[in-house]
């Protein structure tokens, strides 16, 4: 077994960690962040449409660092330092030395997907990190034959089972990998029994709550696949080879093949088919495309020693010189809040999230405007209603009083109270059965130029609502 390359992997993670701080109060929340937020403030084992893990290091890193963009993103900077320290101990799990430790680790700071989700906090930021531990000891049990590896991939799964239910494809894939091409004595093993207990142990607090409440996850997986099935299944061949970096697509290329065909690592050549059985289940079930993103982090581990060995050294420097400016500079420019936001548009076309960190505080604005409208005597009365969490999460972040929302967790946390029968201000489209005399007050612009979802939506104050808010509340929830 080679020696951890503590000192040149621990200087990119420095590296890493100090961009990732620098740029982590640019801009603003995006509005899954808003979100998490408000989740933080209402802590619970469980939320509508996902675990109860990402909110709780919402609150924890707010608590510490301050409710501020850069008070929250400390957890997201933390994971993904944490995730390029276990890719590299993969690497080295596969006979890396050195130079492929260093490689994976820089290539994994840099990757688009790593840096995207190191910068800010979401679901994706937690399960990159649950699947390149789960990968470690998967490996470490493949390695060494010894069953007690077990408990450690069950804590793994269970934790990882309270950010995001993702983990159990990973699971499946490489499972079902293993009863195709081996090692399949690890299931022989009294310890996998325990393993699976403790798994279930550390997520029966989320499974419970969603249980209790009819599973609403599903429903939302389930929406996920009807609204954008199709869209992703088009998108997902292609978007596997941009989601780390084009020129990191010959390492992890290399990575696949290397599992499968070198006999010294054949312990661990069921990661090899893994990947694509991963695919197929992605594909059938028309899941998001960027769910399979961290598994290729895990090829790329076993592709760096290769591909270093396939250079000699003046080409290797030229190598990873280029590689590193271009990876660099597409990375960082699509997945940090670098350019000016006016010039967001060319950037907007691959990543879309960029533009969802713009114009809340702005947002605020244009609905103060309207709740000013309001006679002063009527404001302890009325409600703000909004299309959707980041809306609502923004509104409440910034000071307005009584937002509610029918969106996701934002309906476990209504109706208004019965005393709330004054004036309705309305953020997005609404039915004329849901409110009356309404009218419409404003269209917001953000008046930075950028084209975001809340860009132009339409703000309406309404003299009430048809029925009262706790009968109309079950109409007002939504999952989309």
């Amino acid at each position: 077994m080679e020696r951890f390359a503590r000192g040149p992997v621990g200087l990119v993670v420095a590296i890493q960690v100090l961009v990732l701080t620098l740029v982590s109060g640019r801009y603003g929340f995006h509005r899954d962040e808003l979100y998490f937020l408000a989740a933080g403030k209402r802590l619970a084992w469980g939320y509508v449409d996902q675990p109860s893990l990402t909110p709780l290091l919402a609150r924890i890193s707010t608590d510490l660092f301050g409710a501020t963009p850069a008070g929250l993103r400390v957890a997201a900077t933390l994971c993904a330092a944490v995730t390029v320290v276990l890719l590299a101990l993969v690497t080295r799990e596969f006979g890396g030395g050195r130079g492929a430790q260093v490689l994976t680790a820089a290539t994994t700071a840099l990757a688009a997907f790593v840096v995207v989700d190191g910068h800010m906090l979401s679901t994706a930021t937690v399960d990159l990190l649950i699947w390149s531990a789960l990968g470690l000891v998967v490996l470490r049990l493949f390695r060494t034959g010894d069953g007690r590896w077990w408990l450690a991939i069950g804590a793994v799964v269970g934790i990882g089972l309270e950010a995001k239910w993702l983990v159990l494809l990973m699971v499946a894939s490489i499972g079902l990998s293993v009863l195709a091409v081996g090692p399949r004595t690890v299931f022989r093993s009294g310890w996998l029994a325990a393993g699976i207990l403790l798994a279930l142990a550390l997520a029966a607090p989320g499974l419970i709550w969603q249980a209790a409440h009819d599973f609403p996850l599903l429903t939302v997986a389930s929406g996920i696949s009807e609204d954008d099935g199709a869209e992703n299944r088009i998108l997902f061949v292609p978007m596997q080879f941009l989601y780390l970096s084009p020129v990191v697509v010959p390492i992890w290329i290399a990575g696949g093949l290397r599992l499968w065909r070198d006999p010294e690592l054949r312990w661990a050549r069921s990661l090899a088919p893994a990947y694509p059985v991963l695919c197929v289940l992605l594909l059938i079930s028309g899941g998001k495309p960027y769910y399979s993103a961290p598994f290729l982090l895990l090829l790329t581990a076993a592709g760096a020693e290769p591909c270093l060995r396939s250079l000699d050294r003046v080409s290797r420097r030229v190598w990873a010189t280029v590689s590193a400016v271009l990876g660099a500079a597409v990375s960082l420019i699509v997945g940090l809040p670098l350019l000016p936001v006016s010039a967001l548009a060319p950037v907007l076309v691959v990543n879309k999230e960029q533009g969802e960190q713009a114009g809340w505080p702005e947002l605020a604005s244009s609905v103060t405007r309207v709740w000013e409208q309001i006679p002063a005597e009527r404001r302890s009365t009325a409600v703000i209603f909004t299309r959707n969490y980041g809306q609502a999460g923004a509104l409440e972040y910034y000071g307005l009083p009584g937002v509610y929302s029918g969106h996701m967790s934002y309906a476990d946390w209504g109706p208004p109270p019965g005393t709330a029968s004054g004036p309705v201000l309305v953020v997005g489209p609404y039915l004329p059965t849901w409110f009356v005399g309404c009218r419409e007050a404003a269209v917001h612009d953000n008046g930075l130029g950028v084209e975001n979802d809340e860009q132009g939506v339409r703000i309406s104050l309404c003299d009430g609502t048809s029925r009262p808010w706790d009968v109309l509340w079950g109409e007002l929830r939504h999952y989309y």
